[in-house]
């Protein structure tokens, strides 16, 4: 049950993550398509769009963190040759 809400949350925030990068790119380039000049206004739909890419970024890779946590890919960072091999079949016959 915990493990089925983690990868709900980490898809959940990947996703926030990236519709926050689509809006912040069409707001701003909306802006400056409408205005066709830059002033104040293209310039504060810049600063909106530079902090929703930023939280953005942070909320698609902490929801990367969650899938990788998930499906147990962990496990794959600190093993070495036959080990590897292994874990690596262990998790692709789930």
């Amino acid at each position: 049950m915990i493990t089925m809400n983690l990868l709900f949350w980490g898809l959940t925030i990947s996703m926030i993550g990236k519709v926050m990068l689509a809006v912040g790119v069409l707001i701003a380039h909306s802006e400056l398509a409408h205005e066709k000049k830059i002033d104040q206004k293209v310039l504060k739909s810049f600063r909106l769009e530079h902090t929703l890419t930023i939280i953005g970024l942070i909320l698609i890779v902490f929801g990367y963190g969650l899938e990788i946590y998930f499906y147990d890919f962990v496990s794959m960072l600190d093993c070495f040759g036959s080990d590897c091999q292994m874990a690596a079949a262990t998790l692709l016959a789930q």
